[in-house]
């Protein structure tokens, strides 16, 4: 039997279940389809992938070209629609059945319907995709799952799991001896005309992509440093590799296994303990199950303007202050000092996101979906479930019953950069200004904000007045 493995969010061999799958082929052909229609602009003028995302899918997809050698195949990446690129090298290479991952996001979903109409007769096969627990291993049906987290969590909680992910494995079945494989080399960076992405020295993932990079990072911080035991402390850092794991990258692309992560996070406890920090890291891993839930249960509705609650005013005006919170140039220090880092990193601390997410809806009055779109084109760990779902949570339309949630983007400052560091180290105009001004240099004189080159507040919200001149 000769067999084709899609590979979409899913760059990796370990706990791959359609993998495992295609061991019994005679024959396989590992292919990554690159879509065209990822560089596009969508309704809110972003692109469904940017400079860093795509620096950081290149790298993951040479990871995983190298692991496939390595074992005795070779990755296939053709550029085009998924529903005409399978076809054809289902019909080329005379292949029987088509293998991937399941899928949660609406239009990744209407991908592999497209894809399965085309193929007619030919099978395809979907495995359990990227989730914690499968659909049978929740606690309930899925339309009777908690619409709260914090219920949905105590209903996870209350039973006891246990994962046990396969690992890669050691062989693949071969190509096709007529697949000649200089026709389907990786692309290049720029070949996706989005210019180059640099090295970043401050950066906060100073790592690479791919399986390697994110089996390396769950090894150092669970098992070498041990960083794990300190990250209830650490979580709300903002500058730094250490602050926080860092394992949504490779989650978001799937070069890291959520149930590997789960299972290690197990181990780690059972020889060392659990203690706080141990618990909340498995708490931000049951957040990212529930808002894959929250996905799957209401699919489309997520992205509209009222999201989950159709009835809920979120704002829907756009204007020139949405260009100025993109560019870090808003006037406000810690928001801006968060959008240049992600406009030049493809990362923010989920802190800095918290904030700058608020700042947009609530104090600008902004469409929240514009919002969600730039993190989409932006971040390296962009998630459909977990992006749109925190932007729709924060904006008040998602599914938990409170208001929206409101951040005090000044208090929020002198809490978590009470030293004006973060925002120094992203905005060198403020690094000349006394410690105490460098949250709110839209004190100065008019014409010393000038000198520095630096946008002046529009105007200062009343809920700032208590921490103008304190310090945290």
């Amino acid at each position: 039997m000769r067999a084709l493995l899609w590979f979409k969010q899913d760059l990796r061999l370990d706990d791959h279940p359609a993998l495992q799958t295609a061991l019994s082929a005679n024959q396989l052909l590992p292919l990554y389809v690159l879509d065209p229609a990822l560089l596009q602009l969508d309704e809110f003028g972003s692109r469904r992938i940017g400079v860093h995302r795509a620096r950081f899918l290149l790298e993951s997809l040479t990871a995983l070209d190298s692991a496939l050698r390595q074992r005795g195949s070779k990755l296939l990446v053709v550029t085009g629609k998924p529903e005409e690129v399978i076809v054809q090298m289902v019909e080329q290479f005379d292949v029987q059945q088509v293998l991937t991952l399941d899928e949660i996001a609406p239009q990744e979903r209407a991908s592999l319907a497209r894809v399965r109409e085309s193929l007619g007769g030919v099978p395809l096969r979907i495995a359990q995709g990227n989730a914690l627990f499968s659909e049978a291993e929740l606690p309930c049906p899925l339309d009777q799952l908690p619409a709260v987290y914090s219920q949905f969590r105590a209903l996870i909680d209350a039973r006891q799991y246990v994962f046990q992910p396969q690992g890669a494995p050691e062989q693949l079945p071969p190509l096709p001896e007529s697949v000649d494989t200089h026709g389907f080399s990786l692309p290049t960076q720029s070949q996706f005309g989005l210019g180059d992405a640099l090295s970043i020295a401050p950066s906060a993932f100073p790592f690479s992509g791919g399986e390697l990079a994110a089996q390396a990072r769950l090894r150092d911080y669970l098992w070498d440093s041990q960083g794990v035991r300190q990250y209830k402390e650490t979580r709300n850092g903002m500058i730094g590799s250490e602050y926080s794991s860092k394992f949504s990258p490779w989650l978001a692309n799937g070069s890291l296994s959520p149930r590997r992560t789960a299972a290690e996070l197990r181990r780690h406890e059972s020889l060392y303990g659990a203690n706080e920090s141990t618990y909340w890291l498995w708490l931000e891993l049951l957040w990212r199950e529930f808002f894959r839930c929250t996905l799957q249960r209401h699919g489309q509705a997520l992205f509209e303007a009222g999201g989950l609650k159709a009835t809920a005013r979120a704002p829907q005006h756009i204007d020139e202050r949405f260009d100025r919170w993109t560019q870090g140039r808003t006037g406000m220090p810690l928001v801006d000092a968060n959008m240049r880092e992600l406009s030049a990193t493809g990362f923010m601390s989920n802190r800095g996101r918290q904030v700058v997410a608020s700042y947009l809806v609530s104090d600008l009055q902004q469409d929240w979906r514009h919002g969600a779109a730039w993190f989409e084109e932006h971040l390296i760990d962009y998630d459909p479930a977990s992006n749109w779902g925190n932007w729709a949570y924060l904006a008040g339309v998602g599914s938990d019953p409170r208001l929206k949630r409101t951040f005090n983007a000044l208090k929020q400052a002198r809490q978590y950069d009470p030293h004006g560091e973060y925002v120094s180290l992203w905005i060198p105009e403020l690094r000349s200004l006394p410690e105490h001004l460098r949250h709110t240099p839209f004190l100065l004189p008019h014409l010393e904000l000038e000198a520095i080159h630096y946008p002046r507040l529009e105007q200062i919200p009343e809920a700032w007045q208590q921490h103008l001149n304190n310090v945290a």
